[in-house]
């Protein structure tokens, strides 16, 4: 089975990339703009480019872990909404029958009924451009007549995290301030769900593998709304770190006007056989090994 991954460089793609790397009967072809790729193809070019390099490459199944979560408008808009769309009318012209597994976002919910978990179904009212974007992208694939399904990813942690994601940035900061230091974050009090990559590419796996039919819109998600402050004493905890965090820095324009977040995962079950299998200590140690050992170099 010839499977493309697009995105394979960034967070989720590249754990994607790694389990199906690993799974037998699976070709793996990575698609981008790195000289790596070995499928040259670009999501931000033309519909008739991108077919080009797909009627080359042959996939029977896509995985489309291209993404932005900070630029300007324009660029969230070329990268999370064009991109997708460009992909579908590319895909309807070179592999009509390919299945395209598309990762969209939590943010595409917007607010949310505290203390509620969210299902597929509920009402989209994304509250920046970030979201609105996703969203759009979501819709290009759901409308696109293709057999396709939109994985709906909610707070992804674990080894690899980027600095653009809560987990990610405080850790960096816990590493710069030491275990004394002064750490400054943005508002702590939200609940958001928090899902290991790992789990994410677990179930990107299974839909692009999936032998039937599926809905067009999965949650991903933990099943369980942590309190952020919460998330942020474990992983100080982890780190080593005795200093104060202090709620003053800037909060992420992405999702400060939401406070709760969290899914109902029944559908994946159901379509997917798919459970998270990883804790978030486990994920908050992995994700802090991940970013102190590659800080500091290895004893000769």
């Amino acid at each position: 089975m010839r499977i493309l991954v697009l995105g394979s460089t960034g967070f989720l793609g590249g754990h994607t990339a790694e389990q199906l790397r690993a799974l037998p009967g699976v070709r793996l072809l990575v698609g981008g703009r790195s000289p790596d790729a070995s499928v040259p193809l670009d999501l931000t070019g033309t519909p008739q480019r991108i077919a080009d390099a797909l009627h080359a490459a042959a996939p029977d199944a896509v995985v489309n872990c291209a993404g932005a979560v900070a630029g300007s408008p324009v660029h969230l808009t070329d990268v999370n909404a064009r991109g997708p769309a460009a992909l579908c009318e590319a895909l309807r012209e070179a592999a009509p029958t390919a299945r395209l597994v598309h990762l969209g976002s939590a943010a595409e919910y917007g607010p949310t009924t505290p203390r509620t978990p969210v299902r597929e179904d509920a009402a989209t009212r994304p509250q920046g451009p970030y979201g609105a974007t996703k969203l759009a992208g979501t819709t290009a694939v759901t409308s696109s007549g293709l057999d396709a399904v939109v994985l709906r990813v909610f707070n992804p942690v674990g080894p690899g995290a980027p600095a653009a994601g809560l987990p990610g940035r405080l850790a960096a900061e816990l590493l710069r301030a030491g275990p004394t230091g002064t750490v400054r974050v943005g508002d702590l009090s939200a609940y958001r769900d928090f899902v290991d990559a790992r789990d994410v590419a677990a179930a990107a796996v299974l839909a692009a593998t999936a032998h039937k039919p599926l809905p067009p819109v999965l949650n991903i998600g933990s099943g369980r709304a942590t309190a952020v402050r919460d998330l942020a004493a474990q992983l100080a905890e982890v780190a080593g770190h005795f200093g104060p965090l202090g709620e003053t820095g800037a909060g992420s324009a992405r999702s400060g006007a939401v406070s709760w977040s969290y899914a109902d995962n029944s559908a994946a079950r159901s379509a997917l056989g798919w459970e998270p299998r990883r804790s978030l200590p486990d994920s908050l140690a992995d994700l802090w090994d991940s970013l102190s050992g590659a800080a500091v170099p290895a004893a000769r």
